[in-house]
């Protein structure tokens, strides 16, 4: 018997919010969902809690929270007149409820590594592309404001553009679970200052000052918290096991691997029916048991690596603004070689240098617009008094050197 909607008027209780409402039956049966159910086992943010030990919420978290601010904004929005029909915000509420699930193990940290060829997006808009199958097209006209195909241009803004629901979210979130203040926004009054002018998602002037706390907060938490340079350390030696993985698979030596990453692994021929089933069912569980098996592999590399991260044992982390010096580079690697037993084929999974880049705003993609009070409508970094574009656009890349902290 079908479940009625009754039944599914469910209330959750969120950390950050307080109590939340499930808004349709349709986003309840896809929450319910296999597919979307696997965003409990995927954390928002990786690995992070190897630094920050609260930050083990979820992308199930996550999204349930980017539901609860759409819902506000396009509530506020229709305050002020702005016309948005009751299939329209399910269709939008759709588009961020399955905005992450393409999302797999750690989250950006392996991303190119189980899949190389399709971003976490691509795999959203395939899920959501076979969810609409399923469900009898209920999902088309959120497949077409997620794709940005829909003629009113703000809904795909709310859910995808410099100041959408999913960065309110998420830096409110990650600033709650892993303590770090710094990336505290205001989303309540940011949302209560939302307008629409020539079908593009504006921000009233009188919350301005909100606008620049966001980006300001934004910045910090990534080189506070996403780029936190332990958080690169960790990352970097996940990658590394699965360097080698690849390498012993490549080199025919036998290695445990599940179902679904044999898949991935050993199958150029790729079919999307096939690699939704089985990245669907991969989540950051499955990783961590397969590196426990890993540690006691024959191969002295492999099982070193996953023993490094199972117990923190990890990189020494050096960063700065210019590449390192090949002098040093090389002197580690000399060090590396006699003290850790290695061969020249091998010291790149120990010592190795790269770099991570980041802007806190981009002035080609859509802009944050300041609406004033006589209908201008103006970029925020023309707006800001604190804010300039040289500043705000330019990308800062730091170069970073890993090595064993014992070989110094």
């Amino acid at each position: 018997m079908t479940e009625s909607w009754a039944n599914k008027r469910k209330i959750i209780n969120d950390p950050v919010y307080g109590l939340i409402n499930i808004p349709s039956e349709i986003i309840y049966d896809i929450i319910e969902h296999r597919y979307f159910q696997r965003l409990r086992r995927i954390k928002q943010l990786g690995i992070t809690d190897y630094v920050y030990p609260g930050a083990v919420h979820t992308r199930f978290q996550h999204t349930l929270g980017a539901i609860h601010l759409i819902h506000r904004a396009i509530s506020t929005l229709r305050l002020k007149k702005i016309h948005i029909t009751e299939e329209e915000e399910s269709a939008t509420s759709l588009a961020i409820l399955l905005h992450d699930i393409g999302h797999g193990p750690f989250s950006h940290t392996l991303e190119h590594t189980i899949i190389e060829k399709y971003t976490h997006e691509d795999l959203s808009l395939m899920f959501m592309e076979a969810l609409n199958t399923e469900f009898h097209g209920k999902l088309e006209l959120a497949i077409q404001i997620f794709k940005n195909q829909y003629h009113k241009k703000f809904l795909h803004q709310l859910v995808s553009s410099q100041l959408d629901v999913d960065r309110l979210d998420y830096l409110r979130r990650d600033s709650f679970y892993t303590g770090v203040s710094e990336g505290v926004v205001s989303s309540d009054r940011i949302i209560k200052m939302l307008n629409v002018k020539n079908d593009q998602l504006v921000v009233e002037a009188k919350g301005i000052y909100s606008i620049e706390k966001f980006l300001i907060a934004r910045w910090l938490m990534y080189w506070q918290v996403y780029l936190h340079k332990t958080v690169v350390s960790t990352e970097q030696l996940l990658l590394k096991i699965f360097e080698r993985v690849k390498y012993l698979i490549r080199n025919n030596i036998e290695i445990t691997l599940n179902t679904e990453l044999d898949f991935f692994f050993r199958n150029s021929q790729q079919e999307i029916s096939d690699i939704l089933k089985n990245f669907s069912a991969i989540d950051d569980n499955d990783i961590m048991t397969l590196i426990k098996v890993w540690k006691n592999h024959d191969d002295k590399i492999l099982s070193e690596l996953s023993e490094r991260l199972l117990n923190r044992h990890l990189f020494k982390i050096e960063i700065q603004n210019k590449p390192f010096d090949k002098k040093k580079i090389e002197k580690l690697k000399t060090k590396a070689l006699t003290q850790l037993n290695l061969n020249s084929n091998e010291i790149d999974y120990f010592v190795f240098t790269n770099n991570i880049s980041k802007k806190a705003y981009s002035v080609t993609d859509d802009k944050i617009k300041i609406l004033y009070k006589d209908s201008s409508i103006v970029d925020i970094a023309d707006a800001s008094d604190i804010l300039n574009t040289s500043i705000l656009s330019k990308t800062v890349r730091k170069y970073f050197l890993c090595y064993p902290k014992e070989i110094v």
